[in-house]
C-alpha cells in the first residue's frame, strides 16, 4: 500500500510500546472542551502550533502549507510550523517522552487502535459534540479506521483507495471493449493481452497476480471477493470465511498458467513502483490495480498514455460488489503531549472537516477527499479519471482493514503465509489459513494483555 509501507514496522513498536506514556498534567482536556463553549472564529489565544506531517516531496508539502496558511489568516495570531518527512517511528518517541506535536499525521490509518488505545492521541468526541460536528460527514470506512473500542482519537485527512487500471491502446488492440468487471473476464483479459517473448519469457503481463508487489495485497484483492477480516467478536476468520479460499485459489492458478520463476523474473526487470520506470507507466502492464494517486503520476511522467480507470472487477457470486473496493487513509489527530489543545483543534478541524481545506489538499496531493460535502464540491477539479475512486470511496461496498491494537501485524502474518503459498511452499490451504487465524488471535491477544508477541 501507498506509504503504509513505512509504517508496518512501526505498528508493532507502537501497539506494545506507548501504553505507558506519561501526559502533560492536562488529562482532563477532554473535559473541559465539553464543558465550555467553542471559541468563535478567529478569536482563538495566539500560539504557536507544530504540525507533523509525513509528507516529504516538495510539492506535496507546498500544497500542504498552503492550506495551513489558510488556517493562519483565518487565525490571527496562531502560527504554524509545519514539519514534513515524520514517520510513525518519530510518533512514537513523541508519545513516549520528549516534546510532541501539537497535531500529527500518519500515513497508516493501521496504527489508529494504538493511538487510540493507549492514550497516546486524546479523545476528540467531546471536541466533535461541543462543535455540533456528526462524525456522519464522513463515509462509513473511515468513521471505522479512525477509532479504536469507543475512543475517536483520530480523524481522517484524505484517503487512498484502490481501483483497477487499464491500457487503452492494449484492450483495443486485443478487441476487448473496455474494462473487465468480473474475476471471469479479468483472468480472460490477463491472458489474452499478455506477450511472451520467442524465449517464453514475459514481455508485457496483461494481469500481475503476484501477492506484496506494488500494489497488489490481500487488503486490496478481498473485496473482489467480498473477504471478511474478523467475525463480529473479533476473531480472525481467514479460514473460515470461504472467500480467502477462493481468492488464493484464483491467484495461484493465475501464476501458475504465467509460472511462477517466469514472474519473479519479468519482476526482477521492472522499475521502481514509485519512480518513472513504473511498470504500468511504461506498458509494461495492461492491467493494475492501484490507488488514485497514480492520476497525478502518469499526468507527470507519462501524459502521453492513453488509460483508463474502473472498479475492481468482483468474483461473479459478488457481482452487488462492483463499484466498491478497499480503502485506507491519512489520519490526523493531537498527541496527549500537545501544548496548546484548543487551537490545535482549531487546526485539526479546519483541515480534515471544513470543504475548503477538503479540496485545496485534494486537488494538489490528488488524494480522494474524505468528507461527503467536499467530494461533490464543484470546486474539485474536474478530472473523470481521478472522480472514479471518488465514486469507489463513496460506494456504500467500500472496505477497509479493521483497526485492531497490534496495528497492522495481523495483516503482516498474512502476507507471509501468502508469499509461501503463491512460490508453491504451501500443501494444504485450509489447513494454513486456519492455522494463520490461530497465530493472529494469539498475536491480538498477547497485545491486548500486554505482553510481548514472540
Amino acid at each position: 500500500m501507498r506509504r503504509i509501507a513505512m509504517a508496518m514496522a512501526a505498528a508493532l513498536l507502537l501497539a506494545f510500546g506507548v501504553g505507558a506514556c506519561g501526559g502533560t498534567g492536562d488529562d482532563d482536556t477532554a473535559d473541559k472542551a465539553a464543558g465550555a463553549p467553542a471559541p468563535k472564529p478567529g478569536r482563538l489565544e495566539p500560539a504557536d502550533l507544530t504540525l507533523w506531517v509525513g509528507f516529504s516531496a516538495p510539492r506535496e508539502l507546498r500544497v500542504f502549507k498552503g492550506a495551513v496558511k489558510e488556517f493562519e489568516q483565518l487565525n490571527p495570531g496562531i502560527n504554524v510550523k509545519v514539519v514534513g518527512g515524520i514517520s510513525d517511528d518519530k510518533l512514537i518517541a513523541a508519545s513516549r517522552g520528549g516534546k510532541a506535536p501539537d497535531v500529527a499525521q500518519s500515513f497508516s490509518a493501521d496504527n489508529a487502535g494504538a493511538f487510540c488505545g493507549s492514550g497516546a492521541w486524546i479523545d476528540l468526541e467531546p471536541y466533535l459534540e461541543r462543535d455540533g460536528i456528526s462524525d456522519d460527514i464522513f463515509p462509513p470506512a473511515p468513521r471505522s479506521y479512525t477509532q479504536f473500542k469507543g475512543t475517536r482519537c483520530a480523524l481522517p485527512m484524505l484517503a487512498d483507495t484502490y481501483g483497477l487500471y487499464y491500457n487503452q491502446d492494449m484492450l483495443e488492440k486485443a478487441g476487448l471493449d473496455g474494462p473487465p468487471k468480473t474475476v471471469s473476464e479479468l483472468t480472460e483479459y490477463a491472458k489474452k493481452l499478455t506477450v511472451k517473448n520467442p524465449d517464453g519469457s514475459l514481455e508485457v503481463v496483461g494481469f500481475n497476480p503476484s501477492m506484496n508487489w506494488y500494489s497488489n495485497t490481500p487488503a486490496n484483492f478481498g473485496p473482489m471477493f467480498g473477504g471478511k477480516w474478523v467475525d463480529e467478536s473479533g476473531k480472525s476468520t481467514l479460514g473460515s470465511d470461504p472467500a480467502w479460499a477462493k481468492l488464493l485459489t484464483w491467484q495461484k492458478d493465475l501464476i501458475d498458467w504465467y509460472g511462477y520463476d517466469k514472474l519473479v523474473k519479468f519482476q526482477a526487470g521492472l522499475g521502481d513502483e514509485y519512480s518513472t520506470s513504473n511498470a504500468f507507466e511504461k506498458g509494461k502492464l495492461a492491467l493494475h490495480v492501484d490507488g488514485e494517486w497514480r492520476t497525478a503520476f502518469i499526468a507527470d511522467e507519462a501524459p502521453d498514455l492513453d488509460y483508463g480507470t474502473a472498479p475492481v472487477p468482483v468474483d461473479e457470486d459478488n457481482s452487488d460488489l462492483y463499484g466498491g473496493g478497499y480503502t485506507t487513509g491519512n489520519i490526523a489527530g493531537i498527541p496527549k503531549r500537545a501544548g496548546h489543545k484548543e487551537q490545535a483543534w482549531a487546526l485539526l478541524k479546519f483541515l480534515t472537516t471544513d470543504d475548503r481545506a477538503m479540496v485545496m489538499l485534494s486537488n494538489g496531493l490528488r488524494n480522494v477527499p474524505t468528507t461527503a460535502s467536499s467530494a461533490k464540491s464543484p470546486d474539485l477539479k474536474p478530472d473523470p479519471k481521478f472522480d472514479t475512486f471518488v465514486k469507489i470511496f463513496e460506494n456504500e461496498h467500500t472496505t477497509t482493514t479493521p483497526i485492531t491494537a497490534a496495528g497492522s501485524a495481523y495483516q503482516e502474518l498474512f502476507n507471509g503465509f501468502v508469499n509461501k503459498w503463491q512460490a508453491g511452499r504451501v500443501s494444504d490451504l485450509e489447513g494454513g489459513l486456519a492455522d494463520i487465524d490461530k497465530q493472529i488471535d494469539a498475536q491480538l491477544a498477547n497485545v491486548e494483555g500486554g505482553q510481548d508477541v514472540p
